[in-house]
């Protein structure tokens, strides 16, 4: 490896260190400063409108409930894995269609 590329190896490897503690710091902040119940932005929501507009009533209802709290988590991380993968798989792509694209280059 000459030395250009090992200098930009190493300055690549310290930006990607920065970006992790700056993912890091951004979950754990919240945590440590914001102290009491974290609920999800569905029921703030409900609330805030109830407030406004006490007779609201919605446009439609839920295709379907899950039976429980538990079933409904599992859903939701299940999503959450898929769509991670979808843009995993996305980005893998094309990283090795840039590096093919380099080494047909050269």
């Amino acid at each position: 490896m000459s030395q250009k590329n090992t200098r930009n190896h190493q300055s690549t490897a310290r930006e990607n260190w920065i970006l992790v503690g700056a993912v890091v710091a951004l979950a754990v902040i919240p945590l440590v400063f914001v102290r009491g119940e974290y609920g999800g932005a569905d029921g703030e929501a409900q609330q805030a409108i109830t407030e406004i507009q006490p007779g609201y009533e919605p446009w439609f209802n839920h295709f379907f409930e899950p039976a429980s709290g538990e079933i409904e988590s599992l859903l939701f991380a299940t999503q959450a894995a898929l769509g991670a993968g979808v843009i995993g798989y996305a980005i893998g792509l094309y990283k090795g269609r840039s590096q093919r694209q380099k080494s047909d280059d050269e």
